[in-house]
């Protein structure tokens, strides 16, 4: 099955304060397989004392597929994501923990995201009103090295929000960027945003306790190569086009 085709509504919402609380603290209930995914990836019902029962993506390490490239442990870099989003104050990535007492192992836990699996990237960059979200993911990816930025990685919330998923292939140390967000290329990044990069490029290089959390799930040379990444961004405020990179640049299947 699809988790976009539970039919349950999912009563954790992405922006409640409590959600990674809830996330750390909540019992494992029932878990579903979905399916069509090249790992072991499960709809995940939980419950919290305080806060009843919702939903979350569950991702155990030991159902990854071993990739020649990436080291074991892609759950880490499902909480980094989350983690980077919130040093740069982008609120952009679901919620996302890292479990050690899940039902299949440590894995990372991600709040499930209400969405119609219909409405991804592909459906909606023609519509305006979201422009500026994509755009942002545009600078976050780029900043991330994801290489595996599908158009069914863009989730569009009940309320409009749209959240990035499946962030496994991020902070790899040599340049991997692959997506599909390329209708953006040549924009200027609007100036709030390069003070959040400046921000966090200066914590990160002087190692500031409110990276601790987020360097922690990665290796030095990890850090470093981010580190880069977000100075040659600061200098060179412009998404690039495709031309700028010598080899594929898009993730297989685009969606």
């Amino acid at each position: 099955m699809s988790a976009a085709d539970s039919p349950l509504v999912n009563a954790w919402k992405p922006e409640a304060p409590w959600a990674v609380e809830a996330l750390r603290e909540a019992e494992f209930g029932e878990l579903r397989l979905i399916y069509h995914s090249s790992n072991y990836v499960y709809l995940a019902t939980l419950q919290h004392p305080e806060h009843g029962e919702g939903l979350a993506i569950y991702k155990p390490e030991q159902g990854e597929q071993p990739l020649y490239d990436f080291p074991d442990g892609l759950y880490r870099r499902e909480v980094a994501a989350y983690e980077f989003s919130m040093i740069l104050d982008w609120p952009i990535i679901p919620p996302t923990v890292a479990r050690e007492d899940g039902p299949h192992g440590p894995g990372s836990l991600q709040l499930f995201i209400q969405h119609d699996p219909n409405e991804h990237y592909f459906e909606l960059r023609d519509r305006d009103r979201y422009d500026e979200q994509f755009l942002r993911f545009a600078y976050f990816d780029l900043a991330a090295n994801n290489a595996d930025r599908k158009g069914g990685h863009l989730l569009l919330d009940p309320d409009g929000r749209i959240w990035g998923i499946d962030n496994g292939l991020c902070f790899h140390a040599i340049e991997k960027f692959r997506t599909v967000i390329w209708d953006y290329a040549g924009n200027v990044m609007p100036e709030a945003w390069m003070e959040d990069l400046v921000r966090v490029r200066g914590c990160l290089a002087l190692a500031d306790p409110t990276t601790e959390a987020f360097r922690a799930l990665l290796s030095r040379s990890e850090i470093d190569a981010l580190v880069a990444r977000l100075d040659h961004l600061i200098g060179h405020p412009v998404l690039p086009e495709m031309e700028d990179f010598a080899r594929r640049v898009h993730p297989w299947p685009l969606v």
